[in-house]
């Protein structure tokens, strides 16, 4: 018997209830040695709203959660587990061909599970803006002058805007939450 992982459709903006009820589920059968982990990857994203700066979580795939399932030697789930999992509220069908789900390439797995971690060490700016986008400066040295988004340094949170300084178009490197579109 080994382990895969699978996807699992569910109803948007319900990921995190389901997993707890599947989880829940699984623990009252007494199954847990075959369905080790439940996740809803998600990402840690920092954003400015009303001048305070947030760090919330997204969701990376909406509508999706990952289970990993042990299966027999032929790849297919226990009959058991493919029953609750398709029993519990909120819940979809697997992600896969016709009537068998397709597990996941180990190589999704690791980046997947890559992802959820690193996510949760170090928050991703959330720029809404793209290069060549119109932006105005609200914050800092520069307060009040329009410019043009050069280059988004996601990186670093930072954006590069060409500003006309004195009749001169001049480069400033600015934090993201210092600039809002036009």
């Amino acid at each position: 018997m080994t382990k895969k992982w699978f996807v699992l459709r569910v109803q948007s903006n319900r990921e995190e209830k389901v997993k707890d009820t599947l989880e829940e589920s699984v623990r009252v059968k007494g199954i847990e040695d075959k369905v080790t982990n439940v996740l809803v990857p998600t990402e840690k994203v920092s954003e400015i709203k009303g001048g305070k700066k947030r760090i919330t979580e997204r969701k990376i795939y909406p509508g999706y959660i990952m289970a990993e399932i042990e299966v027999d030697d032929k790849g297919n789930i226990p009959s058991d587990v493919w029953f609750l999992i398709r029993e519990t509220p909120g819940t979809g069908d697997f992600v896969g061909g016709n009537r068998k789900p397709m597990p996941m390439a180990t190589y999704e797995v690791e980046k997947m599970l890559t992802e959820a971690e690193s996510k949760e060490e170090q928050p991703k700016a959330s720029i809404h803006f793209k290069e060549g986008d119109r932006v105005r400066i609200k914050e800092g040295p520069f307060e009040n002058f329009d410019g043009t988004v050069e280059e988004i340094l996601e990186a670093s949170g930072r954006v590069r805007v060409i500003l006309t300084i004195f009749g001169r178009a001049t480069l400033v490197e600015l934090e993201y939450w210092q600039v809002e579109t036009v």
